[in-house]
C-alpha cells in the first residue's frame, strides 16, 4: 500500500498463527501449504477483491506463507511461537509483491501488485447568463491543477531513478513484533525513511522538488447544449489532479446561472417567466402592442385591441417559447403588473 504523505499508525494486535491464517493443520506438508497460499492469495488479492480489509488479509497470508515455506522459520515457530526468536523488531524486508509474482508470473506496475488507487474528484464551478443556457455555448476556461511533472515524468528524481528503500526493503512499512507468551503482537507503521513509498530519491527533480507533480494551468473547451439544466454537473473523466501515486479522478463541472443580464426573464424548469409593466390607461383602454426579443433574436408580440381590459396579475401563456429541451420547448409565462394612475412615471427595474 502506498501511503504518500499520509502518515498514520496501523496497530494490529493479532495472534499471528500462520496455520490459522492459511487454514491448514500443523502437520500440513509443503504441497498443502503451497496450495493453501495460492488459493487464499487469489481470493484476497486487492486486484480481485474490493473489500477494504482484503489488503491487510493479503499481507497476512503472505507473512504466514513466508514463515511456513521456510524450513528454519517454520521450525522456530513450531518450537518457540516466533519464526525468528532472536528478532526483537525492526524493518521487514519481505517483499510480498515479489513473492506473489514468483507464484503467478504476473507482473504489476503498481506497488506490491496492488491496484493503484483512484485520486480525488475535483469540482469546478462555472457560471453563464440565461441566454447561454437558451442558445448553448462553447465554454472556454482555465483552471489550476496538479499535473505530473514533465521534467521527471512524475518520478520526482532528476535522473529518473528511484531506489528501493534500504530500511523497509521496498514494502513501505516497518513491522515490529512483540512476544507475549503464546501471542505475537505486531505493529505496522509507515517507513520513516521513504515516507511509506518503498523507494527513495538520490537526486530530487529541481522542477517539482521531488514531489513528482507541479501546479499548472490547464485550458478546457466544453460545450453546453441549449436547454442545459441550471446547476447541472458535467463530468470530465480522468481530468482530476494528477499524481504518480494514483489514477486521476474526475473533474466535475457545476454550471450555475448568473443573476444579471437575463433580459427580464427568469427560468423555472423548462419554462420562462417575465413581468410586463403596463400603465393604468393601457390596462383599461387597450389598443397597445409591444415586441419582446428572445435570446435567439426571435420576437414575441404582446398586444391588446381597443377596449380590451387587462387585470393586474393576469398571465398570458405563450406556448413553445420557453427553454429548449430535447426537440421541444417549454412555455413562456408573461404576468402583467398595472401601474396605478399617478404612478406612471415610476420606473420598474426588470
Amino acid at each position: 500500500m502506498r501511503f504518500g504523505a499520509l502518515f498514520f499508525l496501523l496497530a494490529l494486535a493479532i495472534a499471528l498463527d500462520p496455520y490459522k491464517v492459511l487454514d491448514i493443520s500443523k502437520d500440513a506438508d509443503e504441497k498443502t501449504i503451497k496450495s493453501a497460499y495460492r488459493r487464499l492469495s487469489k481470493q484476497y488479492h486487492p486486484d480481485k477483491n474490493s473489500d477494504p480489509e482484503a489488503h491487510d488479509r493479503f499481507i497476512e497470508i503472505g507473512q504466514a506463507y513466508e514463515i511456513l515455506s521456510d524450513a528454519e522459520k517454520k521450525s522456530n515457530y513450531d518450537r518457540f511461537g516466533d519464526a525468528d526468536p532472536h528478532q526483537g523488531g525492526g524493518g521487514a524486508n519481505f517483499d510480498f509483491g515479489d513473492l506473489f509474482n514468483q507464484f503467478f508470473q504476473h507482473g504489476h506496475n503498481n506497488h506490491h501488485g496492488q491496484r493503484q488507487r483512484r485520486g480525488p474528484d475535483t469540482q469546478v464551478r462555472l457560471s453563464m447568463p440565461l441566454r447561454d443556457f437558451y442558445v448553448g455555448r462553447d465554454f472556454g476556461f482555465d483552471v489550476e491543477m496538479n499535473n505530473v511533472c514533465q521534467s521527471c515524468s512524475g518520478s520526482g528524481s532528476a535522473d529518473g531513478e528511484r531506489h528501493r528503500c534500504s530500511r523497509c526493503g521496498g514494502s513501505g512499512v516497518i513491522l515490529t513484533r512483540r512476544q507475549m507468551g503464546p501471542m505475537i503482537q505486531q505493529f505496522q507503521t509507515p517507513c520513516d525513511q521513504c515516507g511509506g513509498k518503498g523507494t527513495t530519491i538520490a537526486k530530487p527533480c529541481k522542477t517539482c522538488r521531488g514531489q513528482g507533480t507541479e501546479r499548472k494551468q490547464r485550458h478546457y473547451n466544453v460545450y453546453f447544449s441549449p436547454g442545459t439544466a441550471r446547476n447541472s454537473v458535467k463530468v470530465l473523466e480522468g481530468e482530476g489532479d494528477q499524481s504518480p501515486d494514483w489514477v486521476p479522478g474526475n473533474m466535475n463541472l457545476v454550471i450555475t446561472e448568473e443573476t444579471a443580464g437575463n433580459w427580464g426573464f427568469h427560468r423555472v424548469g423548462n419554462h420562462l417567466y417575465r413581468t410586463e409593466v403596463i400603465s393604468a390607461k393601457e390596462a383599461l383602454e387597450g389598443g397597445w402592442q409591444r415586441e419582446i426579443r428572445l435570446f435567439d433574436e426571435e420576437t414575441v408580440v404582446l398586444k391588446r385591441g381597443k377596449g380590451e381590459v387587462v387585470m393586474d396579475g393576469h398571465v398570458d401563456v405563450i406556448k413553445e417559447h420557453g427553454m429548449p429541451h430535447d426537440d421541444d420547448y417549454g412555455h413562456m409565462y408573461v404576468e402583467y403588473r398595472v401601474v396605478p394612475i399617478g404612478k406612471s412615471n415610476v420606473k420598474v427595474e426588470l
